[in-house]
């Protein structure tokens, strides 16, 4: 995520920790936060990352993942507590109003309200296997299922009504794609990230899609600010984080 300076935030999953990228790409900072997975950027200005992105946050006596929050431009930053007592904490999106979706390995997309606390009547009605990616727009949560393909468009006001948008496979080959993040481009169209390497372009109305980039495996993807869109960041597997100019 980048925050308000433009500076970039990264979690580093086996590290435990959140560095600090100035723009010219200078390690600044790092934040202590365990097995943290999204980072996103709050209407205050905080930055808010989930932690607990284990599979061992599932184990009994375990005490589950969650969302942290702590302000950027703090030399050093203190880490303060948002939601706890969630599963696998992945994905991560905010909507307009300020309510965090979490996208749960363990129980599906999780809604946080703006007090942190868990909206289960929401929720339960957004139950999944694999919830991993997850962004917000228009109204609509957008999620991908790791291990199903599919990416699944769930309305805020009426989550019941969710729909399938498309079931991503390994080319013409009928078996599903491992899927990980996703983001939203300024002109409404889906990028969705593979541990397979692929970076996948989907249309959310149609659910039509096409590879952007076919690489190392990849593993989160964002827009990057003041391009319309025309260029991302991405993940990688091996730590690495990749520019990526999208063809006109």
């Amino acid at each position: 995520a980048y925050d308000r300076q433009g500076n970039l935030w990264v979690a580093r999953l086996q590290r435990s920790v959140v560095q600090k990228y100035t723009p010219s790409g200078v390690l600044v900072t790092e934040v202590q936060v365990e097995s943290p997975g999204a980072v996103r950027l709050g209407a205050d200005g905080f930055i808010y990352a989930v932690y607990g992105d284990t599979f061992t946050s599932l184990l009994p006596g375990s005490a589950g993942g969650g969302v942290v929050r702590f302000n950027p431009q703090a030399a050093q930053p203190t880490v303060e507590m948002v939601a706890a007592g969630l599963g696998w904490a992945n994905g991560a999106a905010f909507d307009n109003a300020g309510n965090l979706y979490v996208a749960d390995m363990g129980s599906g997309v999780v809604r946080v309200l703006a007090d942190g606390a868990v909206d289960a009547k929401w929720s339960d009605q957004t139950k999944f296997t694999a919830a991993n990616g997850i962004a917000v727009r228009d109204g609509f949560v957008y999620t991908t299922l790791m291990f199903s393909g599919d990416v699944v468009r769930i309305p805020i006001d009426n989550p019941a009504d969710q729909k399938r948008i498309t079931r991503l496979t390994l080319d013409a080959v009928p078996v599903p794609l491992t899927l990980d993040d996703l983001t939203v481009a300024p002109d409404g169209s889906l990028y969705v990230t593979s541990p397979l390497g692929k970076l996948i372009r989907v249309d959310p109305h149609t659910g039509a899609s096409c590879t952007a980039l076919h690489t190392e495996p990849l593993t989160s993807v964002t827009v990057v600010p003041d391009t319309a869109g025309t260029e991302l960041l991405v993940g990688t597997m091996r730590g690495a984080i990749l520019r990526v100019t999208l063809a006109s």
